[in-house]
């Protein structure tokens, strides 16, 4: 059930003591997981409210916890931007709620940001660049998942084997994703802290500054391509050009070749992620707008081709054909095939096979020699009509497609 403003609001105040809201309005969240709200105090003080929805979400709001105590001072002061401090929680039967100290600045829309100034595009690719470089002791020390390039590759093949099971996802997509985690190629990455949720509702901005990254729930050791699938999504090349220039700049190692290509993956899977999540939680408008956007992108890579994702090409279809020989056509007569005649080789004359001398008669019941071996004797039977032989018949490829 979702909680409203005013609902957190009293939720908050038993969370923090002494904090009495004075207004309240809503704010942007995962919606499938997430109810929040922005409180003003009596001082003009601005708190967070996060209330999850469900055990899972329950979980991650937890492991931000643990997240952002991991984050020392000396680790935030090196980081240009700020991070969310926790000021209180309440836990509620199975579920928990966490009240945040607010941040200065605002959410935008990925419209907004994409047509937003350069500076703006430099801030997010110093912002990634300072998120992929923390130390990776960070993650480790605070017991949470960390990922081989290849674990990686197979955790994610394991997610789409799922996906597929639930028959609703388009078969020119199931083709695509399959060939991309099949091309070894495309996975060679140097493995880094991943924010692992970074998207516009997590960036804060003032102007032209990125101020603050919020919800820290799926911090771990992977693939960096992971935080830029929603710049990829913008579909907007000049700001995710822009992005990643300063985002090579500003980091300590050299990006791999093949990071948007991974990005564009992550993007596009994502909607079977949000499907399989429908599935799971029996949410009907989910698995609508899942189907729907994963038949509209199925369309638009059938048209236009997509996001190059895979380094080798995709290979064609090849369309089926159906073999059928020749019919063979009965002769009209013997005539219309003759049977084949065959000359025996003449066989050299030698003293005991001369000829007769003259006037001598032929032999009993023999004949006269015959004039095409020389030979007197018996004539030359016929040869025996030839088999019709169909091991070599003709064949005739047709075109299933056309029955």
């Amino acid at each position: 059930m979702r909680r409203k403003p005013i609902e957190l609001a009293a939720v908050a105040t038993a969370a923090v003591p002494g904090l009495t809201p004075t207004a309240v309005s809503s704010a942007p969240d995962d919606p499938a997981d997430f109810d929040s709200a922005l409180l003003l105090d009596s001082e003009g003080k601005q708190w967070r409210v996060r209330s999850p929805r469900h055990a899972e979400a329950s979980a991650r709001l937890e492991t931000e916890f643990m997240v952002l105590r991991a984050f020392a001072p000396g680790i935030r002061a090196e980081l240009p931007f700020l991070m969310p401090t926790v000021a209180g929680t309440v836990r509620q039967g199975a579920l928990s709620t966490f009240v945040y100290s607010h941040l200065a600045g605002t959410t935008r829309s990925v419209e907004e940001l994409t047509a937003g100034p350069e500076g703006l595009a430099r801030e997010v690719g110093a912002a990634l660049a300072a998120i992929h470089d923390l130390p990776r002791a960070l993650v480790s020390n605070a017991d949470l998942p960390s990922y081989t390039p290849n674990e990686f590759r197979q955790r994610r093949l394991n997610e789409l084997d799922q996906a597929a099971t639930t028959g609703k996802i388009p078969p020119v997509l199931l083709r695509r994703w399959e060939h991309a985690l099949e091309d070894v190629s495309l996975w060679r990455f140097n493995p880094c802290v991943v924010h692992g949720d970074l998207h516009e509702d997590n960036i804060l901005v003032d102007g032209e500054r990125v101020t603050a990254v919020t919800g820290w729930t799926d911090l771990r050791i992977g693939d960096p391509a992971d935080d830029m699938a929603w710049l990829v999504a913008s579909n907007e090349q000049g700001f995710v050009d822009a992005v990643l220039r300063h985002y090579t700049t500003s980091r300590r190692d050299a990006p791999d070749a093949h990071l948007l290509r991974r990005a564009a993956l992550s993007a596009e899977f994502a909607l079977a992620q949000y499907l399989v999540k429908g599935l799971a939680a029996g949410d009907q408008t989910m698995i609508g707008e899942a189907e729907e956007m994963l038949a509209s992108l199925a369309d638009d890579i059938a048209e236009h081709g997509g996001q190059p994702i895979s380094v080798e090409p995709l290979p064609q279809a090849v369309p089926a054909v159906h073999v059928e020989p020749v019919p063979q056509v009965e002769p009209a007569s013997a005539a219309a095939m003759p049977s084949v005649h065959v000359t025996p080789i003449p066989v050299e004359k030698s003293d005991a096979g001369a000829a007769a001398p003259e006037g001598s008669a032929p032999a009993a019941g023999g004949s006269e020699a015959d004039p095409a071996t020389g030979l007197a004797g018996e004539a030359t039977p016929p040869a025996p009509p030839a088999a019709d032989d169909t091991s070599t018949a003709a064949l005739k490829i047709v075109d299933a497609k056309s029955h």
